[in-house]
């Protein structure tokens, strides 16, 4: 029986999984993902949208071109129960990207594994104990792996979640739905008079949301969905050449809890829900990349005393929110008289730029703000158009009077005293958030030691 040693051994190598082995490979952390699968999916799979704080991110981390190359831009406008409301016109970062799930899944293997993460396809984790240094997991084939941390990525149905004893409550599936993408030959008059069954989503091709009653095992085809189109509309629409089917439920649920001593959960392993507004995978990465950083600091020793749970304290509550928002979305969606009456009145709430803006930064992610205990309005709050592509802090300073001292081991200093931020300087954690705002050295010294270390 063979037995190795990592530092981190992730099960599961969708997006959540590979951005994270990214993440800690860029502090030199020796990682190695396990995917059950023996190769990438690659038949015909939805579309998902990248949004705008994931985009960011991949643009801090030098990303950006290679997902641009692969993906179309989309308005970020109509996002929220797809109510056909524009973005407000002074709204940054304003488009998404609509992108084939197993092309993001292959470019962010493809960025793991050029940092020096092993991939090994075809393991499936049956089994593993944790002791007071480490997790030894157990493989379907008898080998045993010795880790330090071992973390879930491993989906919805996760094996790491339910051998670790975590509860997952929530609702199960009680509506099941097809959607996909398609072109179609009925005419613009009667797409028109079908409701939200069938929209048009540019370039001659039309969104298709049709309720499904005896959901299949199966991957949906193009007959499924000319089957319930008839039953739903009375007609198919002549719906022909689809770029992508998929097949979903409304269940959902989260996590108890994220971490158990030395194993913990990410991405769908931990929350899962209705697809409204696209939000799981951005979900899942942005997951990755607020554990990336502290679960390094923890394997390198310098991670201050309870760094480790603030990524649970302050991803969770996101998931949370998240869970909510999907509900509403898919009571919005319904045609009950009481549905359809509060979709109306929210429509017509939305024509107020601050109803609309509230909306989409919710939706795209770019509205969180975690609670460090500042009063401060920058903190704890994302800062875009910053380069932290090594994955380190950084000290934005315009005094320049500030220095890193015996941090510049993991905090970067940029002296820049026509930056475009208004403040005197700021420090950030490797994952874009502002923890520190202020000019004097006593108090980033604090701040240092808080998110840093001694």
């Amino acid at each position: 029986m063979k037995s190795s040693q990592f530092d981190v051994v992730i099960a599961g190598c969708g997006p959540t999984g590979a951005m994270l082995a990214a993440e800690l490979r860029l502090h030199d952390v020796q990682v190695l993902v396990l995917e059950k699968e023996k190769e990438p999916v690659s038949s015909l799979v939805r579309v998902v949208s990248l949004h705008v704080r994931s985009l960011e991110i991949m643009a801090m981390r030098g990303l950006l071109d290679r997902f641009l190359e692969r993906g179309r831009q989309r308005p970020v406008g109509g996002i929220f129960a797809a109510i056909p409301k524009p973005a407000p016109e002074d709204l940054k970062s304003a488009y998404q990207l609509g992108i084939p799930q197993p092309i993001i899944d292959g470019l962010l293997e493809e960025h793991a594994v050029e940092l020096g993460a092993q991939v090994r396809r075809g393991c499936a984790v049956t089994g593993f104990e944790q002791y007071d240094e480490g997790v030894t997991v157990e493989l379907a084939d008898g080998e045993r792996l010795r880790s330090r941390y071992l973390v879930g990525c491993d989906g919805a149905r996760s094996a790491v979640r339910k051998l670790l004893g975590v509860g997952f409550p929530g609702e199960p599936s009680r509506n099941h739905t097809l959607m996909g993408e398609m072109a179609a030959t009925a005419s613009r008059e009667e797409i028109a008079k079908s409701g939200r069954v069938i929209s048009p989503f540019g370039e001659g091709v039309y969104r298709v949301v049709v309720s499904e009653v005896e959901p299949s095992a199966e991957p949906p085809t193009l007959d499924d969905f000319k089957r319930q189109l008839h039953a739903v509309a009375g007609t198919d629409f002549g719906v022909h050449s689809p770029r992508w089917l998929s097949r979903f439920g409304d269940a959902t649920r989260l996590a108890e809890r994220y971490r158990v001593g030395r194993v913990l959960l990410a991405g769908d392993a931990a929350h899962i829900h209705p697809p409204a507004g696209g939000q799981g995978l951005n979900l899942g990465v942005q997951d990755a990349v607020n554990l990336g950083w502290k679960l390094a600091a923890e394997i390198h020793g310098w991670a201050p005393k309870a760094l480790l749970d603030t990524y649970e304290a302050e991803r969770r509550p996101v998931a949370e929110d998240v869970l909510n928002n999907t509900r509403a979305q898919v009571l919005l969606a319904s045609d009950e008289p009481g549905a359809r009456a509060v979709r109306r009145l929210l429509t017509e709430l939305m024509d107020f730029d601050e109803v609309n803006r509230y909306l989409i930064e919710k939706i795209t992610a770019i509205g969180i703000r975690y609670d460090f205990g500042s009063s401060h309005d920058l903190v704890g709050r994302r800062m875009r158009d910053i380069d932290l592509e090594q994955g380190r802090g950084l000290v934005l300073d315009r005094t320049g009077q500030l220095r890193v001292g015996g941090w510049s081991d993991r905090v970067d200093l940029v002296t820049d005293p026509v930056a475009a931020h208004d403040v005197p300087a700021v420090l950030l954690r490797p994952d874009g958030y502002v923890a520190w705002v202020g000019e004097q050295q006593e108090d980033l010294d604090d701040q240092l030691g808080r998110w840093f270390g001694a």
